[in-house]
């Protein structure tokens, strides 16, 4: 299922109205609705509000479609690997990256976030990802995808992130810090 799907799947298991989830998230009732038609995507602020209020990780949120590949951006990548995030402390042995769709938000809010899709790690939602990083431009993520690839090509079992963004957060506000 879509991040749209998803949404509206389990905004109506929580027995939600697209007007209480608006009033959660601090948003209008068309946006939810614009988004659970898969015309627009949440602020960064907001997709961390999100799964919080629906108790839900955000991996599983969007998860099968990053899977799917119908995510924004640069494409996926696969292989086997293993990439360690050194600002989100992760390390995950995965067969494919992919790309989130470009969010909207502030000023200094990262703008895509990268996920691995694990090798045998499935749900009933489809393959596991796990959240990788942020990244303040297309320019580096579609750098580090490129260089996570060229890391599978030449048989490098390992990588560790070189671009995503060192990101601090505030109640449920992200913002990039300048390094």
């Amino acid at each position: 299922m879509s991040f749209a799907e998803n949404l509206q799947r389990i905004r109506k298991e929580k027995h939600l109205s697209q007007e209480e989830l608006a009033e959660m998230l601090d948003v209008s009732r068309q946006a939810v609705s614009k988004w659970e038609q898969g015309t627009g995507y949440p602020e960064v602020e907001k997709l961390l509000v999100l799964p919080h209020e629906l108790n839900i990780s955000l991996d599983s949120l969007m998860a099968a479609e990053i899977a799917r590949g119908k995510a924004a951006g640069p494409d996926k990548v696969t292989g086997t690997i293993v990439i360690s995030s050194p600002h989100e402390h992760v390390v995950v042995k995965c067969r494919q990256v992919m790309s989130s769709p470009k969010f909207k938000g502030g000023k200094n809010s990262p703008q895509y976030a990268l996920f691995a899709v694990s090798d045998n790690a499935v749900s009933f939602w489809g393959p596991q990802s796990t959240f990788l990083g942020w990244y303040a431009n297309s320019e580096l993520l579609e750098k580090e995808i490129a260089e996570i690839q060229n890391a599978i090509f030449r048989g490098i079992p390992t990588y560790e992130l070189k671009y995503s963004a060192k990101v601090e957060r505030k109640l449920f506000s992200v913002r990039v810090l300048d390094d």
